[in-house]
């Protein structure tokens, strides 16, 4: 008889404990809205642009023969750092293909103020194309092929050009993103 008490004591203790910890566990918060801080340009300059700059690079220099820098960890070249050569080429890409995610956010705005065109089918458009060209030159990186980076960044090209002729290139500041 106590060997019961005994066990059902127990397995009581074992349900009220396990009880209390469903019961104390929180539903997990609801995630942030997306904030916008940089505009067109700064997330341009900031992020394309480098990026951009490693794939050129790596048209006429084959990543694989970019010696460290001196000092790795604190290099500006993308492609002389810890993380250099053809893995540099990749993330260079693969910014590009997560930036085009924050070209799509939500209250971004031009440099101008005015508010980036999100809603224009040719922005989706000309989004998806730099994010195409972004996974194309991934797939060139991957493989060590500058044949085929030199493909991809032609793509890259005409994919910023499509945008740029619609909204950057204009004669007037204001009139950008209009």
């Amino acid at each position: 008889m106590r060997r019961i008490v005994f066990i059902q004591l127990l397995f009581l203790a074992a349900a009220t404990s396990l009880a209390g910890q469903t019961a104390s566990k929180k539903a997990p918060a609801p995630a942030a809205a997306a904030q916008t801080p940089a505009n067109l340009a700064q997330l341009m300059r900031g992020i394309l642009y480098p990026a951009s700059n490693v794939i050129f690079a790596a048209q006429s220099t084959d990543p694989a023969e970019v010696k460290p820098a001196g000092n790795p960890s604190t290099a500006t070249d993308p492609l002389m750092s810890t993380y250099g050569g053809w893995q540099a080429v990749e993330n260079a890409a693969l910014a590009l293909v997560e930036s085009a995610n924050l070209l799509t956010l939500p209250g971004r705005k031009c440099a101008n103020g005015v508010d980036a065109p999100l809603r224009s089918p040719d922005w989706a458009k000309f989004v998806q194309g730099l994010r195409d060209a972004g996974m194309k030159t991934y797939k060139a990186a991957q493989a060590k092929n500058q044949d085929n980076i030199v493909d991809a960044a032609e793509t890259m090209t005409e994919a910023c050009a499509s945008c740029h002729d619609k909204w950057r290139e204009k004669p007037n500041l204001a009139d950008r993103c209009k």
